[in-house]
């Protein structure tokens, strides 16, 4: 029997720092921070079944349901609802998008009150640490006193990380999907290379180009460098392998091969739903994570808190070692830690990939399940 799908949900914005401000890892007190955010099923009486969804780096608070006019489709519809791996019918599944987003949360495109403009780069820099902070700022708003479990893919799987190494009391379940301890090198200098795209096309204007033309043309190129690294040389040969477009006249520079013409569509599509310094701000922040050394693990340990760690055989961005780097960390100091690669060919991409739903589902629902 296919699991139902949930019914349409409102998202809802929850205001904090208004007065005395909030205070970021930069030292800078900022305020004041609003953040968009869903929730789908219901919160028991005890309030002990609430399960925090992260999203990945372009995601928004719709996780999951019908999509409304003004709302993004759902990024994890086939994990999220009645009988599904987050089970709607036994949790309580809330998701907020993150400071610094362009999805309802405060970030640069967010009009400044003091000057009834938009911030743009007078946005504070902000990190992973601060969006969890922000995050506990509306966990505590909606009286959660301890979350069942922190889930996510990519940045979603750092946000979970940040979770346990900043509140190790207020979470039980911790599932990072194809994440890291810290950014590698390699994935730092991809980041930088999406940056200095948009910041090289001339309608940024140093990040002032609201009300104006925008900087497509850079965040176009920045989001088709990025989607490449998504995607695996597996999948792509399968989509796409050297074929030409039907429009093929010849020899020229436009989009003569399927994957470039895909491509392009891909980056420009982005720019529609996204802001260009919303990307700055979050790759950024991305590159700033670092949880070194197992000293994100207390000295106590973290008694009573379970780990599923899942990563994905073809995904080269974010690869396996990093992710058994982690469960290493986690099992020399005899944390409760499993660690599940699955052989999935879609690389990076593949825990939003719904054909790879049931081994990902199968995993996430089972753990959850199960007591320690």
């Amino acid at each position: 029997m296919t699991p139902k799908s949930i019914k349409a949900v409102e998202t809802k914005y929850f205001t904090f720092a208004e007065t005395q401000g909030f205070k970021l890892e930069s030292g800078r007190t900022f305020g004041p921070m609003t953040l968009a955010y869903e929730t789908y099923g219901q919160l028991n009486e005890d309030k002990s079944n609430a399960i925090l969804v992260m999203h990945a780096f372009s995601g928004s608070a719709h996780v999951a349901g019908p999509v409304k006019e003004d709302q993004d489709p759902a990024w994890w519809d086939f994990m999220v609802g009645p009988g599904k791996a987050l089970d709607t019918d036994q949790y309580f599944i809330l998701c907020a998008n993150v400071i610094g987003g362009c999805k309802g949360s405060t970030g640069p495109s967010s009009m400044n009150p003091k000057t009834g403009k938009p911030y743009a780069l007078d946005f504070p820099l902000i990190t992973i640490g601060d969006m969890v902070r922000a995050q506990k700022e509306l966990i505590d708003h909606l009286g959660i006193q301890k979350l069942f479990g922190v889930i996510g893919g990519s940045m979603g799987g750092m946000l979970a990380l940040q979770w346990v190494a900043s509140f190790p009391d207020r979470v039980e379940c911790v599932i990072p999907i194809a994440a890291t301890l810290k950014h590698s090198p390699q994935q730092i200098a991809f980041n930088e290379v999406g940056r200095q795209a948009i910041m090289a096309d001339p309608a940024w204007h140093d990040g002032n180009y609201y009300g104006g033309a925008l900087p497509e043309k850079g965040l176009a190129v920045a989001r088709m460098v990025g989607h490449i690294t998504y995607m695996s040389n597996e999948s792509m040969e399968k989509k796409f392998s050297r074929r030409l477009k039907d429009d093929h006249t010849g020899f020229k520079f436009s989009a003569d091969f399927e994957v470039e013409g895909y491509l392009q569509y891909r980056g420009m599509s982005f720019t529609k739903r996204f802001d260009a310094n919303t990307y700055l701000y979050i790759t950024k922040a991305m590159d700033y994570f670092d949880l070194p050394d197992a000293k994100w693990i207390p000295e106590k340990g973290l008694p009573g808190v379970r780990f599923l760690v899942i990563a994905f055989k073809s995904d080269w961005l974010y690869p396996s070692a990093q992710s058994q780097e982690m469960v290493r960390q986690l099992q020399m100091r005899q944390i409760h830690a499993t660690y599940c690669e699955i052989d999935a060919g879609y690389g990076h991409d593949s825990f939003l990939i719904e054909s790879e739903a049931a081994k990902q589902s199968h995993l996430i629902k089972y753990f959850l399940a199960k007591k320690k």
